[in-house]
């Protein structure tokens, strides 16, 4: 089994110039929807702050939103909208990625040769947000056994039990994985 990356490895760019795109346009978005989008953005963060000390008793999105809604005392089903409408018409405009012609064929080969493919992106996104990133790198979805998104994991980078769930759930033998 082989365990990709997905920003700066089979997605080449610039996480900085990301960020700072993806920290934009969600305050705009949420300013444009009579929210106070740098409000928003602070709930976020903690949000994903709170994702990276998960414990493992609580998905990451349950994390997140049991966060970003305490914070902002606003409830998930009435912002959430929202978050996917900015996901499904602004996020594109956010990708500072390249494709790597190189990385494409290696997947492709990998999978030809019958390796089972994991993609173990951080998961702080929710999986509308993966899926279209991994569409950036000229990947499919279907392309990995497994894909790591917020709905699905109960721990986050650096944590080795990230790691651990993902062995886990696929019943991996970790003497066969490759990162």
């Amino acid at each position: 089994t082989i365990l990709f990356d997905l920003d700066g490895t089979l997605l080449p760019m610039d996480v900085e110039e990301f960020t700072k795109n993806y920290f934009g346009y969600i305050v705009q978005t949420m300013n444009e929807n009579g929210r106070d989008g740098k409000f928003i953005l602070k709930a976020i963060g903690k949000g994903v702050e709170e994702i990276v000390k998960n414990n493992g008793t609580l998905t990451n999105e349950e994390v997140f939103w049991n966060t970003f809604t305490s914070i902002t005392n606003i409830k998930q089903e009435e912002i959430e909208p929202e978050f996917t409408r900015f996901y499904e018409t602004r996020f594109d405009f956010i990708n500072t990625g390249r494709q790597s012609l190189h990385m494409i064929q290696a997947v492709s080969l990998l999978k030809e040769k019958g390796y089972r493919l994991v993609l173990a992106t951080n998961p702080l996104f929710p999986s509308i947000a993966t899926e279209k990133r991994i569409k950036w790198a000229g990947l499919n979805k279907e392309d990995f056994e497994w894909v790591t998104t917020y709905e699905n994991s109960s721990y986050a980078k650096p944590n080795p039990s990230y790691y651990k769930e993902i062995i886990d759930k696929l019943n991996l033998d970790v003497t066969q994985c490759l990162m």
